[in-house]
């Protein structure tokens, strides 16, 4: 039995996951539940699958949740408390960090502290706290398991391998809704338009990312963590099918990829029963249909997302926070209309320009950048 807690139930690998618990009843149980403000979905998922602790971020939320579900047994809890004693439920095993943003980082270290394993959905806890993350896994002897597609085929390629004959990890990347295009096709893109993922089915931020190869900078900075690996052997290829979903060359010149259909089920599924594979319902790769997989160089010059992200990864200390700060608020700040499309970039590159880096910083440290990256925006923009 995979007894489980879930931060960020309510949005899309949060919902993916209790869909894959439900698929397989008797073998995952789920133990503890956090959302944000889909306070409705969140009821429902409760009633589903009577989790012993729940948990909202406000606590008028949490006020309106203990009287919906009055009637169980549930214990509703809200703000980084509420968080955290979801990251920690003694009885759950896996920790699916489902959740958006660097709110993620406190409920993950002490989930970690607590020796939960960890399915990793959440980027910046990486991104932002590599440096204090993974040697806290070590000494713990938690597994950090990737629950990103990308990741996940890395995680996949390297089974019964040596991390230490890695040469090069090849990173794939579907090149998002506006392969193809130059800069000057981007300047009146609407969010409608970046939306428009051609493969995958994620949510807002995360496509907006992929639009922009924010996204596949991001996971440029996690895999150097979660495989350790340098800068210079981490390669970004675009494979627009999204079919092939990442690759590995070792020294010896043989490459290992892990293929299937876009579906982020497999990934959150692979986590939660590693080392064991389950069936899994869904359509499966038909290489006569497909006919052919196209590789491409990414476009560095017009998406500086990706170069942007090799910069402040190539800097360290708390660059990555600036870059992946600025990039939240920006994104947040295009999705409510607010800048064009092509600001997302000129605010990153004004807030990596301005930082003073912090080396090996601190959880308070790295909560203080984001602060202080999100004031000079709205001062600005």
């Amino acid at each position: 039995m995979k007894k489980i807690a879930v931060l960020g139930s309510t949005g899309s690998i949060g919902t993916q996951t209790l869909e894959i618990a439900a698929a397989n009843p008797g073998l995952i149980q789920v133990e503890a539940l956090a959302a944000g403000k889909n306070i409705r979905l969140l009821e429902e998922q409760i009633r589903r699958f009577r989790p012993k602790i729940a948990a909202v971020w406000e606590e008028a939320d949490a006020a309106r949740l203990r009287l919906t579900v009055a009637d169980l047994d549930t214990e509703i809890l809200s703000g980084m408390e509420g968080l955290t004693a979801v990251a920690v439920c003694e009885s759950a095993k896996i920790l699916v960090t489902a959740i958006v943003g660097m709110i993620g980082i406190r409920p993950t270290i002490a989930a970690i502290e607590a020796g939960k394993d960890i399915a990793l959905a959440n980027k910046e806890t990486l991104v932002t706290a590599g440096h204090l993350i993974m040697p806290l896994a070590k000494e713990k002897g938690v597994r950090i398991l990737p629950v990103d597609s990308e990741h996940s085929a890395i995680f996949q390629s390297l089974n019964g391998e040596s991390p230490k004959e890695i040469s090069k990890i090849l990173l794939t990347a579907s090149g998002g809704p506006f392969r193809g295009k130059i800069q000057k096709d981007l300047e009146n893109v609407r969010v409608e338009d970046a939306l428009k993922h051609p493969n995958w089915t994620m949510g807002q931020k995360i496509t907006i990312d992929s639009a922009t190869l924010v996204n596949k900078g991001l996971e440029v900075m996690e895999a150097k963590w979660l495989f350790g690996v340098d800068l210079d052997q981490i390669q970004v290829v675009v494979q627009p099918q999204s079919v092939i979903h990442s690759m590995v060359e070792f020294a010896d010149g043989a490459v290992i990829a892990q293929l299937g259909t876009p579906d982020m089920k497999l990934p959150i599924q692979y986590a939660l029963f590693y080392p064991n594979r389950r069936y899994l319902a869904g359509e499966r790769l038909d290489f006569f249909k497909l006919g052919r997989i196209t590789f491409e160089q990414p476009d560095t010059k017009t998406f500086l997302g990706l170069p942007l992200a090799y910069e402040a990864a190539g800097a360290g200390g708390s660059m990555p926070t600036v870059f992946n700060a600025a990039n939240e608020m920006a994104v947040k700040k295009f999705l409510e209309r607010r800048i064009r499309f092509l600001d997302i970039y000129d605010i990153i590159s004004d807030c990596m320009r301005e930082h003073k880096i912090i080396e090996n910083p601190s959880v308070e440290e790295i909560l203080d950048t984001e602060a202080a990256v999100y004031e000079r925006i709205e001062s600005r923009w």
